[in-house]
């Protein structure tokens, strides 16, 4: 061979060698990318954390887990009755069941804000790590109806009501690890997300003595028990029997406070691993359970969290007791939330409702909207007389019902001589305007003699308006139709 045939051969051996690596290294130089949530990496244990960063993702996660938090500890109250009842004689609780109302629920009670007088509820937590619970559904027959059930995220599972042609029967709710066969008799179940659900029955009830008394019946047919008490048959139970425990003295006039900051973050461990992170929470989950991991073996960590928890509940969390700052803009001064119970990672709008009317029904049940200030986006205030009309034909559509209702600073009802508190569908005394238009009045004092059935009485303060569609049209769902304007009648 040539020496110069030769040295060619050798160069392209040495090349080939030489290829042959560079590829192979290439290859091993490729970190395989995640393709699960699990795959991705979490923070390191032991990262140091500034006081700085502490601060930034203590309120992140005092903001977040806020709800979650709140629900956790009306369970935990609630678990404390031994049997369904009535709190103070006007509250329902019930822990491993529901404790039905027979009548609207009153003004005096502080448990949950915005409540409506225009349906009797039904309110109780159901363990499902233990059992399954079964629920009773009536025939209601025209009656609107809706039993909603929720998460301890307070998103809304379930699928149950006239809104749905639920069908009478026994139905059952089961917990996310439930793996049983379901037993003969029963229509449906329905899976919760979490071991721990939230039941309340919504039925409407006309404001009148004879719907009162036609009520009892159907009402007398709800109930939620344990499966292992599940026989087939339809439980009866005088809702008006309900045994009355005693009420702890209130702190205030807003709602019973369910979050206390102070100890946020000693609760909040224990209420994440209770509630799995949906699809796509997992490295939020990881990164709040960073902190709270390097605060379990540091004070100081520790009481910047407290400290942060303070802040965020004094700073932030007062400007969802104002519509204007849930969800959008409904038109002519109106706020309406657009994912009502089905929140996702909605974080905002879960927060701020918790604040502000936690246990919203999904809009396809029901749709919300709110207002503190009038048309030319002054501050409601019962000093003054306000009027809001409906044209003709354009009350709310619904296929359910409607009401307004009225409360005062804190979202509860403003006791008043005539113990009205919303006016709508199931008032029957409503006074049309000549050309077939509803006008409401609101304010403190009465609009005259022959507008009072129109008139919503006001504290002389600070008041809110808000609007409830149960089962609305699409016109009020696509936002087709808008609210009235609310005027300051001069």
């Amino acid at each position: 061979m040539k020496p110069a045939m030769k040295h060619l051969k050798s160069t392209a051996c040495a090349t080939a060698v030489f290829l042959s690596m560079l590829g192979g290294s290439t290859q091993a130089q490729q970190f395989p990318i995640p393709q699960t949530a699990a795959e991705v990496p979490g923070p390191a244990a032991g990262n140091t954390m500034t006081k700085e960063y502490v601060q930034m993702v203590g309120q992140m996660a005092y903001f977040w887990g806020w709800p979650l938090v709140a629900n956790a500890n009306r369970a935990l109250a609630f678990s404390k009755a031994p049997e369904p009842g009535l709190v103070g004689g006007v509250v329902p609780i019930a822990y491993g069941g529901i404790a039905m109302l027979t009548d609207y629920v009153t003004a005096d009670q502080r448990v949950i804000a915005c409540s409506n007088q225009d349906v009797v509820y039904g309110p109780g937590f159901l363990p499902l790590d233990k059992e399954p619970f079964v629920f009773q559904v009536p025939d209601f027959g025209e009656r609107f109806w809706v039993y909603a059930l929720y998460d301890a995220r307070t998103d809304e599972f379930s699928e149950i009501g006239q809104a749905y042609g639920t069908k009478p029967g026994f139905y059952m709710v089961v917990g996310p690890d439930w793996k049983g066969e379901t037993p003969s008799g029963i229509t449906a179940v329905v899976h919760s997300s979490t071991q721990l659900a939230f039941a309340i029955p919504r039925i409407l009830l006309d404001d009148t003595a004879e719907d009162r008394k036609a009520i009892q019946p159907v009402l007398s047919q709800i109930n939620f028990y344990p499966l292992s008490q599940f026989d087939g048959k339809m439980k009866i139970k005088d809702w008006s029997k309900l045994p009355h425990f005693p009420a702890e003295k209130s702190s205030g006039s807003g709602e019973t406070k369910w979050v206390n900051p102070e100890t946020f973050f000693n609760e909040l461990p224990a209420v994440m691993k209770q509630v799995p992170p949906l699809p796509g929470e997992e490295a939020l989950y990881r990164w709040i359970g960073s902190v709270l991991e390097a605060a379990e073996k540091d004070p100081a960590t520790m009481q910047t969290l407290k400290e942060t928890a303070v802040a965020t509940d004094t700073e932030v969390l007062p400007a969802y007791l104002k519509w204007v700052n849930i969800g959008r803009a409904a038109g002519n001064g109106w706020n309406s939330p657009v994912n009502n119970a089905k929140w996702g990672t909605d974080y905002l709008n879960r927060t701020g409702t918790a604040k502000s009317n936690i246990y919203e029904n999904r809009p396809e049940e029901t749709k919300y909207i709110y207002t503190d200030n009038d048309i030319n986006g002054q501050q409601l205030d019962g000093t003054n007389l306000y009027s809001v009309t409906f044209a003709k034909g354009q009350t709310p559509p619904v296929k359910g019902f409607w009401s307004v209702t009225l409360y005062n600073a804190e979202h509860f009802y403003h006791d008043n001589p005539l113990k009205r508190y919303s006016l709508g569908t199931k008032n029957k005394n409503l006074v049309l305007n000549p050309d077939g238009s509803l006008t409401l009045y609101a304010g403190a004092k009465s609009p005259g003699k022959d507008k009072e059935n129109n008139w919503l009485p006001a504290p002389e303060g600070t008041f809110s308006l808000y609007i409830r569609a149960y089962w609305a049209e699409k016109a009020i769902l696509d936002g087709t139709w808008t609210p009235p304007v609310v005027d300051k009648v001069k």
